[in-house]
Parts: structure tokens; C-alpha cells; sequence
């Protein structure tokens, strides 16, 4: 890819139904960036299915902003996302559906991500899409700060997203933003990476925990 540097290209990334198009400027081991003329959209390779050239917007502008994201010498993933901590941004994760809030927390293998919509939201970092960060000076949904604070107050985090999926046994949870009806429900138990979750005729669903996208509570 490295011979696409600076040229217009378009992906196709898994769950998404249409293509991600944008000038290609900068890449890593396990990232790329992309700017699309108004943002920049940073797509975790893992989920790049195709990759090629395509013909650049009507209009675009000339000169590139600077990132909204403070620039990393060394670009990865982790890196971003602990860079996107107090910037509006939106999220592209399970299916059509998209997040808009702020990365609050990035730990090893999830992070959690504060949404107006969903309040903590608690991300699975292997199902991430999309990472595109608004402008620093925008708020959701205009919403004063003072009604949708940053950081909120904090709940005590686990290191994985297991450990931290087992905390909320006996609770009440929804899992990849409810796109599923049987992936909501009571959480029973989490073991061996197996999710049982019960339904509201109390039968059981079990989900293995690769396939778990993002969870919050209602």
C-alpha cells in the first residue's frame, strides 16, 4: 500500500454495506488513514477486505488540515484510540449502525466509550471498523457540557474484556447495541469465553465471546 500513498482509494470494510473512500494518507502495521475531503477516518486493517484506487471527489481541498488527533511518531492503533480520549468522535462498529461520543478509557483488548445515547458503551478493540474524530470544538448532539460531561464518573475496569464482561453477571445487559433481539438479556455467567445470556421467557442463549461486539446497560 505504500505505492497508494497520498491517492484517492476506496475500501470495502467487513459489516459496512458501502465503500470508504478518501485519500490515503497514512498507514501503519495495522492501521490506515484516510481523509475524505471534511475528516479523517482511521480503519483498523483486520477489517480492510479490498483495497484500489478510485477517481477523486468533484471537490476537495488542496491543502490537507492538520489531524484532529495528535500526531504519533510511531502510528498504531492502540495509539490512536489512546489519542481519541476527549475527542468527539464516531464510531463504526456493529452493522449500519454509528456511536458519537468520546473514548474515556482504552484498556487491553476493549475501551470504553461514553455516548449520549448509550452512556458507557464497552467496546471490543478486535471489532472496531471506523474511528473518525469530529472537530475538537464540536459537542454531541450540541449538548452543553455541563448535561453530557467528558468524562463522567468512572466505574472500576478490568484489564480484558472477559473480566469485565464478568462483572456485569446477574445484570441486566444489551450486547452489540441490540441489533439482535436474543443479545439481550439477564447475564448469567461468563466462562471458557462462553456468554448465557436469558431471554424474558427465561430461556437461555449462549454467545461466544469473539462474536461480542460491544456491551452497555439500559
Amino acid at each position: 500500500m505504500i505505492d497508494y500513498a497520498n491517492e484517492f482509494v476506496a475500501l470495502t470494510v467487513s459489516d459496512l454495506r458501502h465503500a470508504v473512500r478518501g485519500k490515503l494518507v497514512d498507514q501503519s502495521a495495522d492501521l490506515v488513514v484516510l481523509y475524505d475531503g471534511t475528516r479523517f477516518m482511521y480503519v483498523p486493517l483486520v477489517h480492510i477486505e479490498q483495497l484500489t484506487r478510485c477517481p477523486p471527489p468533484v471537490r476537495m481541498p488542496e491543502d490537507i488540515p492538520e489531524p484532529p488527533l495528535d500526531p504519533a511518531i510511531d502510528l498504531s492503533y492502540r495509539k490512536v484510540l489512546l489519542n481519541a480520549k476527549g475527542v468527539f468522535s464516531e464510531l463504526y462498529v456493529a452493522g449500519s449502525q454509528t456511536i458519537h461520543g468520546y473514548v474515556t478509557s482504552v484498556m487491553n483488548d476493549f475501551f470504553v466509550f461514553n455516548s449520549p445515547m448509550y452512556r458507557s458503551l464497552y467496546v471490543s478493540m478486535r471489532h472496531l471498523k471506523i474511528l473518525a474524530p469530529f472537530d475538537p470544538l464540536k459537542m454531541p448532539y450540541a449538548l452543553e457540557q455541563i448535561k453530557f460531561p467528558v468524562y463522567p464518573m468512572a466505574a472500576p475496569l478490568a484489564r480484558t474484556f472477559d473480566q469485565q464482561l464478568k462483572k456485569f453477571e446477574k445484570e441486566f445487559i444489551i450486547l452489540d447495541l441490540g441489533e439482535q433481539p436474543r443479545k439481550t438479556g439477564l447475564l448469567k455467567t461468563v466462562d471458557n469465553n462462553l456468554l448465557e445470556l436469558v431471554a424474558a421467557d427465561g430461556t437461555s442463549t449462549y454467545v461466544h465471546l469473539d462474536h461480542v461486539k460491544t456491551m452497555h446497560r439500559p
